[in-house]
Formats: structure tokens, C-alpha cells, sequence
């Protein structure tokens, strides 16, 4: 069986786009969900929860559906936000973040307000990606590496990327072209190195 399409577990746009652009080129025709499906992520890693998710969304659709958990650790922060990345600013750790604007805008303050004074400033971007297919399966994983800056930077991306630089630029992930973020973002090594898997499987 060759993998022509699946269904990515999102509404986010721009996990779509990115997702679009890395795997269609290889045929594979990337759609969003009809209908947005709440899962409670109860999983205790990223590739639990992503698990959770692809396992949801198969139950619903019932073909092969790629989902995606990912996040921000910083070093100074014990690792936090972690697999909380997409909701920081409601947990207790550092104090919750009033949301004045959006989500992401109150994410990004909590961040900036607990790295304010801190001299290591070192953190990364984790992703995971599991393929389920119902019979089966594949999960893939990727890291970027880099450091929080001072303040955002940068109209482009979504989420932290504003705040994070990857290791090797002095701009941050908002501030690069589309292409050259997928060659260095965690999301896309994690899309890569499912290609790669999904290719050593037959499926491509």
C-alpha cells in the first residue's frame, strides 16, 4: 500500500502549511479534519500525546492520520513549559499569564517574565509525529537547539518562535524564510526523518 494522503489532527495552520510543504512534494496529499476532535492530553510525553491524538482522530475517520505533539524546554525553566507549551500561561508553575491578546502573546510574556534575569538562557524545540495507519504505525522525533531572547522578533511562524533563535543565527525562528525554518526546526528534522521512515516501510 502506498501512502497517497492523510489527514493531519490539527487546526492549526501553521503545523498545516508547514506539514503541506515538507510532504507533498513526495505525493502525499496532506488535508485538514472536517471537524476539530478534543483530546485530553493526559500523556506524560510528547509522543504520548501524539499518540492520543492520532488514536482519536483514526477512531473518527478511520484512515491514516498524522498527528503531532511538540514544545518548548528551557533550561533555566526545569524544562518547562514542556509538553504544557500550548497552554503556559494557565498553569501554576511561575504564576499564570493573564491572556490580554492571544494565547500565544500571553505564552510568549511568561516566558520573557520568568527568563528576564537569567544568564543561561539555553533551551530547544521538541517534536514528535505518529503516523497511525490502524494496522500499524510510525513515530518520528526531531530537536532544534538554541537560546530564549530578550524580547520577540519577527512576524513569521507561530507559537515561541518569535522568542527562540536557533543555534547558528543571530534571528530568531519568526525571522526566517519558510524554507530555510524547515531545514532547521525541530518540526522539520521530525518530518524528515519520518519521510525516511515511511520510505524504508514501502509506503512511498
Amino acid at each position: 500500500m502506498k501512502l497517497s494522503s492523510l489527514i493531519l489532527a490539527t487546526k492549526n495552520m501553521g503545523k498545516f502549511k508547514e506539514a503541506k510543504r515538507m510532504l507533498e512534494p513526495y505525493g502525499i496529499r496532506v488535508e485538514l479534519p472536517e471537524e476539530d476532535i478534543y483530546v485530553e492530553e493526559t500523556g506524560r510525553s510528547f509522543l504520548e500525546n501524539a499518540y492520543l491524538k492520532a488514536k482519536a482522530y483514526y477512531y473518527v475517520y478511520s484512515s491514516p492520520i498524522l498527528a503531532e505533539d511538540a514544545g518548548l524546554e528551557v533550561e533555566c525553566l526545569d524544562g518547562y513549559p514542556g509538553i504544557y507549551s500550548s497552554r503556559f500561561y494557565s498553569i501554576d508553575y511561575g504564576g499564570r499569564e493573564e491572556v490580554s491578546g492571544s494565547v500565544d502573546e500571553a505564552n510568549i510574556r511568561k516566558v520573557l517574565r520568568l527568563t528576564a534575569k537569567a544568564e543561561d538562557r539555553s533551551a530547544r524545540f521538541i517534536s514528535f509525529f505518529v503516523l497511525h495507519m490502524g494496522d500499524g504505525g510510525y513515530w518520528s522525533r526531531g530537536e532544534c537547539k538554541g537560546k530564549i531572547l530578550k524580547e520577540p522578533a519577527g512576524e513569521g511562524g507561530f507559537g515561541y518562535d518569535p522568542i527562540f533563535s536557533p543555534e547558528g543565527f543571530d534571528v530568531s525562528l519568526a525571522q526566517l524564510r519558510p524554507e530555510d525554518k524547515d531545514r532547521i526546526s525541530h518540526r522539520g528534522k521530525a518530518l524528515r526523518n519520518l519521510i525516511s521512515i515511511i520510505k524504508n516501510g514501502g509506503l512511498l
